[in-house]
């Protein structure tokens, strides 16, 4: 399997993967300075094109909040393998609780290789035929 990058910046440091690392840490490819309450979609700069079968699953690295008081608008991003031109620049969606300001090359988020979602048919049914599990988000001990 193969991961193609294109960088954008020059300056930008290169991405690194350590063999059987769960995630792989992206940059800001700009300095960019925000006010509390702002948004903006800060350059990572690099395309990339992902293996066939496959999407990246992008998110905040767990110390972005703490470091740089931002979070991610939408929660995780999603890149599909159709998003792979030359200048299909992967972004990352932030909004400022905090006045703060990102450097170039801060390490701002993360993202995985998924395998795509298989092909599957929806069938309405009445019953699933299953015992209900009870409570939500939890093990459903009371």
């Amino acid at each position: 399997m193969h991961l193609f990058i294109k960088y954008l910046n020059p300056f930008l440091t290169k991405i690194e993967w350590k063999h059987n690392s769960d995630w792989i840490d992206l940059r800001s490819s700009e300095t960019v300075e925000l006010k509390e309450g702002e948004s903006k979609l800060i350059s990572l700069g690099v395309a990339m094109k992902l293996p066939e079968g496959y999407e990246g699953h992008l998110a905040s690295r767990s110390s972005t909040f703490k470091n740089f008081g931002i979070i991610q608008t939408n929660s995780v991003g999603i890149v599909d393998e159709s998003y792979c031109g030359d200048n299909d620049e992967w972004k990352f969606s932030a909004y400022a609780l905090r006045d703060t300001t990102i450097k170039m090359n801060d390490r701002i988020c993360q993202f995985r290789i998924m395998e795509k979602q298989p092909d599957f048919y929806i069938h309405e049914v009445e019953e699933l035929g299953n015992p209900d599990r009870n409570g939500f988000g939890s093990t459903g001990i009371k």
